[in-house]
């Protein structure tokens, strides 16, 4: 078949080359975002008399049906034609004739790639800002519905201090909302316009391009046309905000993972969201949460590939570039099943409410509160601290609790320490006391609930 762009060439491309070079394969599915933005085009060039508005007609028709036929699966993709642009280019001008072989006038692939790649993204960043938004307020009820449940808190994996349940849910709650603001404010560098900058130096002829930015709904459009071209931050942006999300996903999905455990037995994961063993008929494994921690890696390297494709790129385009988009859709299509997963198996797991609250009761937890304790008595914090060491290696080498002893043991270690210091030991009262700004205390968790509802705006939509 012979090339669009077969004018300068006398021999035929190879087939091994057509095969290695192709990427229809995998970027038909920038089909609806090529259209779209060809439409635009035909309607600017005849708006400036570049073309006639019949041919205009003609060329919109014929991507329309094109359209159709694609959504219906009765579209032929070529492989020799490369990529998704020249399969519907060909096609329109089998179709419209000359009109179609006017369509390409002032573009370039350069600038028609990049912007059915910003177009896609700008879709998909907000059906996923719409999945984390869901995430954030399902988190927000979840946490609303525990304020009565205590739990241990941890640090390098060992039981630290009493805390609140909603207030661990909660710490995932504003990750997933920093990861929800940062698509969002990826938008503003993917929302410019980079068609009209043709292949890297703009055109002569008298194009409106803020025309052609107001059909396809972009804010910007774009200063530099070599920049516009080589230009692959704005998808290397959105990696980077799905590699961190992703970072989160599988944190909590640690936790998860440890919580169903028998030796945590803090949640029991739904059925539907688990599965069993080959071997051991009694195995209830948390199969979705590993693949999740383990899909982490996955976009970890979709990052790291764009990142390496694009570090050493002189400008302006180079055909390096038509590798940007595997590690793109791999991720769209990796964290929009993550986030509709995660909602469904949070949505339906239980808490043991009685094992976290007999977990926290134990280990010391309270240790930092009989410091503060007498650090309220007016004895120094790196004092208090060594007292309270001194105590809990008493308790720890007599097998007793904090609330076993009497006042008497209390001030063989300080006499500091009255009757008033059993009001400060137990994991409610520990809990109750944390009233800082951002503590665990269900006054302070109360007020962060309404304050994370409050900056999520309007409800998302289920």
């Amino acid at each position: 078949m012979k090339k669009l762009w077969a004018g300068r060439f006398k021999e035929e491309t190879s087939r091994l080359v057509e095969k290695y070079t192709e990427s229809i394969s995998f970027d038909r599915m920038l089909y609806r975002y090529d259209i779209e933005g060809s439409i635009a085009h035909a309607k600017m060039l005849a708006r400036q008399g570049i073309i006639s508005k019949r041919d205009a007609e003609e060329i919109i028709k014929g991507l329309n049906e094109i359209y159709r036929e694609i959504d219906d699966g009765r579209f032929e993709f070529k492989e020799e034609l490369e990529d998704i642009h020249m399969n519907i280019e060909s096609a329109l001008i089998e179709k419209a004739g000359e009109a179609g072989s006017r369509l390409h006038t002032a573009r370039s692939r350069n600038d028609q790639v990049s912007l059915s790649l910003r177009l896609y993204l700008k879709a998909e960043i907000k059906e996923i800002v719409l999945l984390l938004k869901n995430l954030g307020l399902l988190l927000a009820e979840m946490s609303e519905r525990n304020l009565d449940v205590i739990m241990p808190g941890y640090t390098h994996m060992q039981r630290a201090q009493p805390l609140l349940l909603s207030h661990h849910l909660m710490a995932y709650a504003h990750m997933f909302d920093r990861d929800r603001r940062r698509f969002e404010d990826a938008l503003k560098r993917i929302d410019v316009l980079p068609l009209g900058s043709c292949a890297l130096a703009g055109t002569s002829l008298p194009i409106d391009r803020h025309y052609v930015a107001e059909c396809l709904g972009f804010d910007h459009v774009s200063e530099n046309s070599m920049d516009s071209v080589s230009d692959r931050d704005f998808a290397v942006e959105f990696l980077s905000c799905a590699a961190i999300f992703m970072m989160h996903v599988s944190r909590m999905a640690e936790e998860l993972i440890l919580w169903s455990s028998e030796e945590f037995s803090f949640i029991e994961l739904p059925d539907a969201l688990t599965t069993g063993s080959s071997i051991m008929p009694q195995k209830r494994n948390p199969d979705v949460a590993e693949l999740m921690r383990g899909k982490t890696g996955r976009i970890y390297g979709n990052l790291i590939s764009l990142l390496t494709i694009m570090k050493g790129l002189p400008l302006a385009y180079n055909r390096d570039m038509q590798e940007d988009k595997e590690p793109v859709f791999d991720t769209v299509t990796t964290i929009k099943p993550t986030l509709n997963l995660l909602i469904e198996m949070l949505s339906n797991m239980r808490f043991n409410k009685k094992r976290l609250r007999d977990t926290a009761s134990s280990a010391y937890s309270t240790a930092t509160d009989i410091a503060e304790y007498l650090v309220r008595k007016g004895v120094p914090f790196r004092t208090a601290h060594e007292i309270t060491g001194r105590i809990v290696r008493y308790f720890s080498e007599n097998k007793k609790r904090l609330s076993d002893i009497s006042v008497s043991e209390y001030k063989s270690f300080s006499d500091k320490i009255d009757d008033d210091i059993y009001n400060f030991i137990g994991d409610l009262e520990s809990v109750n006391a944390k009233r800082s700004y951002g503590g665990t205390s269900p006054e302070m968790v109360k007020g962060q609930i309404k304050r994370f509802r409050e900056g999520m705006g309007t409800e998302a939509k289920p």
